[in-house]
């Protein structure tokens, strides 16, 4: 629900900028800092609720690598983007991975889960992921008190020491626990400045704006919405309602399997 109490998809009902002017996006924090829960935007579910990603019949979550513990950024998603899978980057060479673009926030504060924050872009890293392109936007909540202090990715490297090679390093390795290889990088893990990334975040916004429009065909994503009133998948209160009415009540959480707390150590290739 938006502040009203209305009901809204986070996809896409929640504006990409909070200020245009100033690119200012809005990012929805899927992950705070130092949890496990691989938790998304649905993409496939009416109104696209946030929801822990479920692999083979069990509840997903990352695995601590040494030195890190869950996620080290507040993570999630720029709404009103889509990397769109039928669409092969020009700079990556390969295909969308069918989400919204993903930000990793790297201010102060632990946010909550589904908390929208007001984020400055700095930079970004292209993870191929499965043979998929996935753009990391690295972003700085604007209400943090040192944001005027960030402006471009290099302030993050002066400021922050080390932080983004850690980065590099999370992405690589995250998944080898799981009996993956390591991820590879497009521009070999390079990090690209803020004009980049904002002009990726506006490429996937363009793809966004053809898929909510019908103009793509978005497979399994749901396209409902509440406030795009051009699009063909613009619903109403009452209809957003019966959906939320019809979907299951919460049941007690299930506890955290003691697994997700194991440490896994292991030499760099």
């Amino acid at each position: 629900e938006d502040a009203g109490g209305r009901y809204i998809s986070p996809f896409h009902d929640i504006p990409l900028y909070a200020d245009a002017g100033k690119n200012v996006f809005n990012m929805v924090v899927e992950v705070p800092r130092w949890t496990n829960a691989k938790m998304e935007i649905a993409t496939k579910d009416p109104l696209n609720p946030i929801k822990q990603d479920v692999k083979k019949g069990k509840l997903r979550y990352v695995a601590n690598v040494f030195p890190h513990k869950g996620y080290i950024w507040n993570y999630g998603a720029i709404p009103q983007t889509w990397e769109d899978p039928g669409h092969k980057d020009e700079n990556t060479g390969c295909c969308g991975d069918n989400d919204p673009i993903d930000v990793c926030e790297i201010g102060s504060k632990v946010c909550s889960r589904g908390e929208v924050i007001k984020v400055k872009v700095l930079g970004t890293l292209a993870l191929i992921d499965e043979g998929e392109t996935d753009w990391k936007i690295i972003a700085i909540n604007a209400d943090d008190p040192e944001a005027d202090s960030y402006n471009d990715i290099s302030d993050v490297r002066r400021l922050k020491p080390g932080y983004l090679e850690a980065t590099v390093d999370w992405f690589r390795r995250y998944k080898v626990p799981d009996g993956k290889p390591e991820n590879q990088f497009a521009f070999n893990g390079e990090f690209k400045d803020k004009d980049f990334a904002v002009n990726v975040i506006r490429s996937t916004h363009e793809h966004w704006k053809a898929l909510v429009a019908k103009r793509t065909d978005g497979g399994e994503i749901n396209c409902t919405n509440l406030t795009i009133s051009d699009s063909p998948f613009c619903c109403s209160q009452e209809c957003a309602k019966a959906t939320v009415d019809a979907a299951p009540l919460c049941k007690t959480a299930d506890p955290i399997p003691p697994e997700v707390d194991k440490w896994f150590y292991y030499q760099k290739n």
